[in-house]
């Protein structure tokens, strides 16, 4: 059986800022000049984490089983190591979903019924990444599934079951948090071209290849930070955001040269550690704006 250390790891911790991000700003966002309602911003984090930790033991157990996992680099994998079971994986990742669908029915019964729509087209979306017959993964449609998802439906959803409407700095906001996220994974699939196409895995970096890819992790970093502008020309505390560049000179420089996996690794923390910070102090401007 799998230690506890063992089940942390496979959650993959260093994503969940990914999940934290958008329902910060997506809160701080939405509530200019109303009040915070803090358990429903509570339960919006419980749904988003347990989503992306969702997500995280599914592409475990999916990857796994299709041999995908095989020689792959980076982070340890449960089902391809052989410390758990594979069944057990599953149940893990079940068991998250079905936390966050629990959390999101309540919240959607007391903020509007239509997020049940919302909470149940993101849960398919986690449970078919790299699951079911076609998993679209494979199809090279994750780049835009996290940007929908963990941009878009967690942070206009998170300002959304606070006042019920959505602003025009929210919609900017998703893609300030959203953006990240898709370089995050951007990460992940350029270190592992070349065992995806052993797999037969066709990921975003395996359809348009190595270099693009790269850029296209920058364009998506430019563009958060763009994002950022946008809203401090309204709102000018929203600079401060511009601190997680600190963060992420490293992780740009090292997609735009680095070839071995511990690097493409680091660049992936790199950016996660950026997506957050710049996402907190993002947050932390607008509630006091």
């Amino acid at each position: 059986m799998a230690s506890a250390r063992e089940w942390l790891q496979g959650a993959r911790p260093r994503t969940l800022g990914a999940a934290i991000a958008p329902v910060a700003v997506g809160t701080a966002a939405g509530t200019f000049g109303e009040s915070v309602l803090p358990w429903r911003g509570v339960a919006a984090l419980v749904v988003s984490v347990s989503l992306q930790i969702g997500v995280n033991y599914a592409n475990d157990y999916s990857d796994g089983v299709r041999g995908t996992d095989a020689n792959r680099r980076g982070p340890l994998r449960l089902t391809a190591s052989g410390v758990a079971k594979p069944a057990a994986v599953k149940r893990a990742a079940q068991l998250s979903f079905l936390i966050g669908a629990a959390v999101g029915l309540w919240l959607s019964l007391i903020a509007d019924w239509r997020l049940l729509i919302l909470g149940a087209l993101c849960i398919a979306a986690a449970a078919f990444y790299t699951g079911g017959p076609k998993p679209y993964g494979y199809l090279g449609l994750g780049e835009l599934m996290v940007l929908l998802c963990f941009g878009f439906a967690a942070t206009a959803g998170s300002a959304y079951v606070q006042t019920r409407h959505v602003n025009g700095t929210v919609w900017v906001a998703c893609l300030v948090v959203g953006l990240p996220a898709v370089a995050i994974l951007l990460c992940n699939n350029v270190r592992d071209i070349p065992t995806d196409v052993v797999a037969g895995k066709r990921t975003l970096a395996v359809g348009i290849g190595d270099r693009r890819a790269r850029w296209l992790y920058v364009a998506s970093i430019v563009g958060s930070l763009v994002g950022v502008a946008v809203i401090a020309a309204r709102y000018p505390m929203a600079w401060v955001a511009f601190v997680g560049i600190m963060f992420v000179t490293k992780p740009v420089r090292l997609m735009l040269t680095a070839t071995d996996p511990p690097s493409l690794v680091a660049a992936l923390v790199g950016t996660a550690s950026f997506q957050l910070v710049s996402s907190l102090f993002l947050a932390a401007a607008l509630w006091v704006s």
